[in-house]
């Protein structure tokens, strides 16, 4: 008999006890829906970070987040456990084609979706290249070295946002690490399914805290929930059209490039985690996610990935099934019809989701660590020592660098720097004698 496009989910009962669920398991649907609801929280803080940074409608982003993670599940088969969305490497040339200056709606937003799109293709071209040809020039472009370098880039370039979020006064500082004790007593001192949603209920913990700290003490901003009241229940995203202007769609196209590079790596430390050899679904994965990009690029969104933060969650939780982020990809459309859930989401202080985001970004870059130790990379070898070194470096001190009119950030420089680096530095075999 033929295997099936998806797979079965066989129960798994033993595994609310904390065991291992894998790719073609599930819970019992109520911890499977707790799960779905942690993923969404667990990507809030960046995919609706990145779409404030760049002037989007985050209500949208979260729509199409939803949309585009389930068409990367049908485009796999449910084979790739994955939740997509906001990509942080489109920001700078966003902000540098729209002339974006950091505060409320962005006017320019369609010149930058005509560039998404473009990327969308390029990204798209590559993941047909790759299912005809398969992966092995991709992997020889980015073996483990390169790729676990990536992303540990990935955290360690969004470290800053975090800490940068929680430093405007010292009782910011103190709520955030508030925040990390939570979701770190709960991870550490919490069994069964409390020990697997300690991102939610680790900022619940935070958010009472952080309340009765302001609101009921004083002590600081306290929370506003009149914006909450005010909000209605349901209320249509504000899609928007694309203009294909040919220099922004220059400008953006290359970005493939380091959504190759994300994805790539994502895959891989999948495969690490469930010790599961997935390189069969990559040219699959690839063109699911430059599909989700065009469309939403098209509807009005931003640029999308394969999602680390929540691939450090899979990483604390070990609970792999992708009928999780079908679960979380719902309830993200189901979101982005709310605005009441956007105004509660507002209220969220910044101190708590900056401490969860201290803890996300580090478990990303801690998975990218991982590529390497899983995959033995011998750091013996001096090319592998200065790619990893030097593409660790660029990308925490978010390196720019511009050629003419394209220009690229922290993220970008250390992906093509890895690349070229490790391509730069390759020995060519020693020969033997002659005969």
């Amino acid at each position: 008999m033929a295997a099936s496009y998806f797979p079965r989910w066989r129960r798994q009962p033993a595994a609310a006890e904390g065991g291992i669920v894998g790719i073609d398991e599930r819970l019992a649907w109520p911890p499977m829906f707790a799960m779905g609801i942690q993923h969404v929280v667990a990507m809030f803080g960046a995919t609706v970070l990145a779409p404030l940074l760049m002037g989007f409608d985050p209500n949208l982003c979260i729509f199409m987040s939803g949309i585009g993670t389930l068409l990367f599940f049908v485009l796999v088969g449910g084979r790739v456990p994955s939740y997509l969305g906001s990509s942080f490497a489109f920001i700078g040339l966003v902000i540098a084609v729209t002339g974006y200056g950091g505060h409320g709606a962005n006017p320019n937003i369609p010149v930058a979706l005509g560039g998404i799109i473009a990327c969308g293709v390029a990204y798209g071209v590559i993941g047909l290249i790759v299912s005809a040809v398969g992966t092995g020039w991709i992997e020889t472009l980015m073996p483990p070295v390169v790729t676990g370098a990536v992303v540990c880039v990935i955290g360690l370039n969004l470290a800053p946002i975090a800490v940068h979020g929680v430093s405007g006064s010292n009782f910011e500082s103190w709520m955030a690490l508030v925040t990390v004790l939570c979701v770190g007593a709960v991870a550490v001192f919490t069994r069964g399914m409390l020990q697997r949603l300690l991102i939610l209920v680790g900022l619940l913990l935070a958010y009472v805290i952080y309340a009765i700290v302001t609101n009921g003490l004083g002590m600081g901003k306290p929370i506003d929930f009149s914006i909450v009241a005010n909000a209605a229940w349901f209320g249509m995203p504000h899609f928007m059209s694309p203009v294909f202007e040919p220099h922004a769609m220059t400008l953006l196209a290359p970005i493939a490039v380091i959504l190759v590079a994300e994805n790539l790596g994502h895959i891989k430390a999948v495969s690490a985690m469930t010790g599961q050899n997935l390189d069969r679904y990559i040219g699959r994965a690839f063109l699911g996610d430059a599909l989700a990009t065009i469309v939403s690029g098209f509807a009005g969104g931003t640029g999308v990935t394969t999602y680390a933060e929540n691939i450090g969650v899979m990483a604390v939780t070990k609970i792999y099934s992708t009928l999780v982020f079908v679960i979380a990809a719902l309830i993200a459309l189901v979101l982005g019809f709310s605005p009441k859930f956007g105004a509660v989401i507002q209220t969220i202080p910044g101190p708590v989701l900056g401490g969860v985001s201290i803890v996300v970004f580090g478990l990303i870059a801690v998975t990218g660590a991982r590529i390497w130790v899983v995959n033995k990379v011998d750091f013996s070898d001096n090319r592998n020592l200065i790619v990893s070194a030097v593409t660790l470096v660029l990308g925490a001190g978010d390196f720019s660098l511009k050629l003419g009119g394209f220009g690229l950030g922290g993220i970008g420089t250390a992906t093509f720097g890895a690349i070229i680096l490790y391509a730069l530095l390759r020995r060519k075999p020693t020969q033997g004698p002659v005969a």
